[in-house]
């Protein structure tokens, strides 16, 4: 069965037969399925009233457990933006209702952001639609393939999370 990348790949090898495109097979595919997943995000966060950005800040409260807060400073380590960026985010989702801002009581000049009972239940909600929609997107892929495929792509994003 040939896919879009085959016909990609085909086009360059004509074009360019010097080059080798092999790492096109791979990375031309997870590029594809990344917008398609990005998509899926976006449908799936607004159902809730979320931008994809707005739910990784939920999300990493949420995953912290009780009481589901984190100074901005972890909340920047579990998100990979810079403090500005995320000042902005936890702005907005203050805003919204979706998360408060605390003293922190282990230091006076910090603040704590807690996840409120309305931000629990919209990243809750968001989380249901995101792994509904991505259940579709692996629909097609059996289980142990899938299993696999996960195997492969920790290898190759193993030195990125360093």
């Amino acid at each position: 069965m040939e896919d879009d990348v085959d016909r990609l790949i085909a086009a360059w090898q004509r074009e360019r037969p010097d080059m080798d495109v092999t790492p096109m097979h791979v990375l031309s595919r997870v590029s594809r399925l990344a917008l398609h997943l990005d998509r899926a995000r976006k449908e799936a966060f607004a159902g809730h009233g979320l931008e994809p950005s707005e739910f990784d800040v939920l999300s990493a409260l949420r995953r912290s457990g009780e009481p589901y807060q984190l100074s901005p400073g972890q909340l920047v380590q579990e998100t990979l933006v810079t403090s500005g960026t995320m000042t902005n985010r936890v702005d907005r989702l203050v805003t919204k209702g979706l998360v408060e801002r605390l003293p922190d009581p282990a230091d006076r000049r910090g603040v704590q952001v807690r996840l409120t009972p309305s931000g629990r239940r919209a990243v809750d909600g968001a989380l249901d639609a995101l792994i509904s929609r991505e259940r579709d997107l692996l629909a097609g892929l059996p289980a142990d393939r899938a299993a696999d495929l996960a195997a492969a792509l920790r290898i190759l994003s193993r030195p990125f999370d360093a």
